[in-house]
């Protein structure tokens, strides 16, 4: 199948990259037609705290895609003005906004999504139960690097819900 043919998601998200509600969300998507997948961390300038997120998240990302996920990132400055960027840049289908619950959300305090949607694409929004990420997060969930390092790893992403 060509990737002409291939629906295109872009995951917008930064501390919740890897939680269990993205992660069932992208293994929907992909289970519904071929789809390929980038993730974007639109309000982080590259840096360590960035870096670690995408080494953290697109390993968890690609397995529940089943391939691979291309990693972005923004230049640290306005959210909307990286999911523009990357919209006019990536020809993409649908648009997932990943963020913390509205009591601490940034991105829904200043209503991200309504704005995203003014770009003519589809926006879903998805944040995280009220489960802890101890009760899903373990050695099945990381793959083959279930260590106590990654799962602490794991749990500074998004820390308790």
């Amino acid at each position: 199948m060509t990737d002409a043919s291939r629906r295109r998601l872009l995951v917008v998200a930064n501390r919740t990259a890897a939680t269990p509600d993205l992660l069932d969300a992208v293994r929907r998507y992909a289970r519904e037609q071929p789809t390929t997948f980038a993730l974007l961390i639109p309000d982080a300038a590259r840096g360590e705290h960035t870096d670690w997120t995408l080494e953290l998240a697109l390993p968890l990302l690609e397995r529940a895609a089943g391939g691979p996920v291309d990693g972005l990132t923004g230049t640290g400055g306005d959210p909307f003005d990286a999911i523009r960027s990357a919209v006019a840049d990536g020809g993409f289908d649908r648009i997932i906004i990943s963020t913390l619950p509205r009591r601490v959300s940034q991105w829904l305090r200043r209503d991200l999504p309504q704005q995203v949607a003014t770009l003519g694409l589809p926006v879903e929004v998805i944040t995280p139960g009220r489960e802890r990420f101890t009760d899903r997060f373990g050695p099945s969930a990381l793959g083959d690097q279930g260590d106590k390092e990654k799962q602490q790893d794991a749990l500074r992403l998004g820390g308790q819900i």
